[in-house]
């Protein structure tokens, strides 16, 4: 059976009291029960703020 990496980039909007970390590692969780993921990870976490744009990508 093949397998095959797929690099996601996702942008999340929480409120402050939410923990980025805790979010992207739920995500993580969410991809390896709901569709057999073998292996999910965060490798970073980039907090910026509503003025800052958007990168081109």
């Amino acid at each position: 059976m093949p397998r095959t990496d797929v690099y996601l980039k996702v942008e999340l909007s929480h409120s402050y009291d939410e923990d980025a970390d805790a979010l992207a590692a739920e995500l993580c969780r969410l991809l390896r029960k709901q569709y057999s993921v073998r292996a999910a990870e965060v490798q970073s976490v980039h907090a910026r703020t509503e003025d800052q744009p958007k990168s081109s990508r």
